[in-house]
């Protein structure tokens, strides 16, 4: 072990479209909405995460909020990288320390990323002063975080519905064997029930209300074993301007999202026709396995075992799933060298 060895900090990242989550000593230090307040004027981010997130629809002119991160992948560098360098700045362990420590990163990136996107990732990383950096796909990462034994010989499917895509993809050997990414996620569910509440209720609701819909309400089929009782929700009446309160009810919510979710089922059912027969009758055995956040879904693992007649499993903590994986595979660099992207 070097004098290097000895300055290095250890973190892995899950950089999502929805939340950033960080592990540091294996614990999970960070976990904030990937949202960053800029002022206008002097160009400064004045707030990250959770602040910048309560900010969010409520700004005015001289406040931006900025999600740096679409579909998975950094749209705006800056921001990006102003966010990733606050976030491990507020590490409580990295806070003490006289200088920032040089960093041993692995981060997590989607399946469907291309070269440039993930050259945006690294350079990011190499700012922050990352020195050795090593990326992980997201299914990948997903499937150690749920505790599978990746580099068997045995099929895997897994299913993780983030904030800007779905990555599904089925795991052999320590590799990806066939995969789809779609861009139909968290976001579009959002998107989905803010356009059905203007249409059915002249309601115009705001991004957070309509998040909080989807967490409180939200259903993949109308009918569920344990319904979620009624919403009130207010917003904005679109024929009189006025503020107005309407009764939702997750039956509603389950209408607004059959759309998107069945292109999600669409896309499984394509995977799963692209799987060789030997991974196939893998699959037939273990089944699917749900991780990320839209796979709390009210509903949606039953949706998706109707539709595949395959038993459907969620995570036991879906949010996490990915962060828990890159920080095994992080612990774990020689095992895992093989799957890392150096």
């Amino acid at each position: 072990m070097g004098f290097f060895d000895f300055m290095t900090e250890e973190i892995a990242i899950d950089l999502g479209t929805a939340n950033t989550l960080i592990i540091h000593l294996d614990k999970v230090v960070v976990d904030s909405p990937s949202i960053v307040a800029r002022d206008r004027i002097s160009g400064k981010i004045i707030a990250v995460g959770r602040e910048a997130n309560m900010m969010q629809g409520k700004t005015h002119e001289n406040i931006k909020t900025i999600r740096p991160l679409k579909d998975g992948v950094i749209a705006d560098f800056d921001a990006s990288e102003k966010m990733i360098s606050m976030f491990i700045k507020n590490i409580p362990a990295l806070k003490k320390k006289w200088f920032p420590p040089a960093l041993r990163m692995v981060i997590c990136i989607p399946s469907g990323i291309t070269e440039v996107e993930m050259r945006a990732v690294r350079e990011s990383a190499e700012r922050v002063n990352g020195k050795e950096v090593y990326l992980i796909h997201e299914p990948m990462a997903a499937a150690i975080g749920i505790g599978l034994d990746i580099m068997q010989p045995k099929g895997n499917m897994i299913v993780d519905i983030g904030g800007g895509t779905t990555e599904i993809a089925v795991i052999a050997l320590g590799g990806i064997v066939c995969d789809k990414s779609v861009k139909i996620a968290g976001d579009v569910f959002t998107n989905d029930i803010i356009y059905y509440m203007r249409t059915q209720h002249n309601l115009y609701v705001g991004e957070s209300t309509a998040e909080a819909i989807k967490i409180e309400i939200g259903s993949a089929t109308e009918d569920l074993k344990s319904p979620p009782d009624d919403k009130s929700i207010q917003g904005r009446d679109l024929l009189t301007g006025k503020p107005k309160q309407v009764q939702v009810s997750y039956r509603e919510i389950a209408k607004a999202l059959d759309k998107s979710i069945l292109r999600v089922e669409d896309a499984v059912m394509e995977t799963l026709s692209q799987t060789p027969p030997e991974l196939a009758a893998d699959i037939y055995n273990t089944g699917i396995y749900l991780a990320g956040g839209g796979s709390m879904l009210r509903g949606l693992d039953r949706r998706l075992s109707q539709k595949t007649d395959l038993p459907v499993y969620i995570a036991e903590d879906p949010l996490r799933a990915v962060v828990r994986g890159t920080g095994i595979a992080l612990k774990n660099l020689e095992r895992y060298k093989s799957i890392l992207i150096k």
